[in-house]
């Protein structure tokens, strides 16, 4: 591959797994945890994110067209999924003794690792740019390693919001968390409206 097009794919893959935007739902979502817990939080997302996009990069394709299933489909459905989290990050209630983490629920998984970081943007942008007919093994290792690449990246800027926290506070966050919820509740209506109209990828 040259040079223009690990480029292409890192200008794609940053647009898609949008780091800059990952970190204010990171600090949303784990307002009430631990520094420590937060970090590992952070990287547990971040592998995880890995493995699902790194799956999607060499499988994806064969997954999807196995199942029948076409990408708007795919989209659309995403669209869904992030909608309807955003509702609950927007209506969200503070309660006085609220717990750090419900029971059960691993905030790394869902919804770092999915939908936020490996979203149904990123995981489109990895089967199109490693398309298999046009794509041979080392081409697509090459964009795997892109793709990791902005996915450390992305890692130390979440690492880095433990600044942000200390200077905004809780009441800074849970003012940041509803409006991270209406941004995305914008962008999941986007990307419905996107497929809906034949344009695959975030919009």
């Amino acid at each position: 591959m040259t040079w223009h097009e690990l480029l292409f794919d890192f200008v794609t893959l940053w647009v898609t797994i949008d780091p800059l935007g990952t970190v204010p739902l990171y600090l949303a979502v784990t307002k009430h945890l631990s520094p420590a817990e937060r970090r590992r939080a952070a990287i547990r997302a971040s592998l995880v994110a890995a493995g699902i996009l790194a799956g999607f990069l060499y499988l994806g394709q064969y997954l999807l067209e196995e199942m029948r299933i076409q990408l708007p489909s795919f989209q659309i459905s995403g669209g869904i999924v992030l909608f309807l989290f955003a509702l609950t990050m927007i209506f969200a209630r503070e309660q006085a003794n609220e717990p750090a983490a419900e029971e059960g629920r691993d905030i790394a998984i869902f919804p770092l690792a999915m939908p936020s970081i490996a979203g149904p943007g990123a995981m489109l942008a990895v089967v199109v740019l490693t398309e298999n007919n046009t794509h041979n093994l080392l081409q697509q290792t090459a964009t795997c390693g892109v793709m990791l690449t902005v996915l450390v990246l992305n890692l130390f800027l979440m690492l880095a919001g433990e600044r942000i926290v200390r200077l905004i506070g809780r009441s800074g966050l849970n003012i940041l968390s509803r409006v991270m919820g209406m941004i995305l509740a914008a962008v999941a209506v986007q990307m419905v409206y996107s497929a809906v109209k034949g344009q695959v990828g975030p919009g």
